[in-house]
């Protein structure tokens, strides 16, 4: 009966290795990604909900604080809105913001939105590149959505 050599077992070995090298941080990036979307989504639900409110009371909200109740149950972000930089008399215009919860995968991001429409990438970790001013980042490198 003929058994494995060592040699052919340290081959073997390289070999799984080598591939475990190249697909753990692709897995893991894609893990990180697919968090993100979660941001993506809430600010775009939130600010459906703020334009409604808006069509009723022809105001974001009243004494700085946004008329929609910010969303609760998140996992890996929580949001905060308030009056953009630039506003006057009201809230006639708002910025809501998503910030990765620390010690999560996402720690590091930051997205913005505001009554525009107007998207933006204001945080991200090191590795990921610069955080696009115009657009949600989603993949290393400044990939835009």
């Amino acid at each position: 009966m003929r058994g494995f050599t060592l040699i052919e077992l340290m081959i073997t070995v390289a070999i799984v290795a080598i591939i475990a090298a190249v697909a753990l941080p692709s897995y893991t990036d894609y893990l990180k990604r697919s968090k993100l979307t979660e941001a993506h989504n809430a600010l775009a639900t939130y600010r459906a909900g703020m334009e409604q409110y808006y069509q009723d009371n022809r105001s974001y909200g009243a004494g700085g604080a946004c008329g929609v109740a910010l969303p609760t149950g998140l996992k890996y972000f929580t949001l905060s809105c308030g009056p953009a930089a630039a506003s006057t008399a009201g809230l006639q215009s708002y910025v809501v913001t998503a910030k990765g919860i620390a010690d999560s995968q996402v720690n590091g991001f930051s997205f913005t939105i505001n009554e525009k429409n107007d998207r933006a990438t204001t945080a991200v970790p090191s590795g990921w590149g610069t955080a696009p001013s115009s657009c949600w980042v989603i993949r290393k490198g400044g990939g835009c959505q």
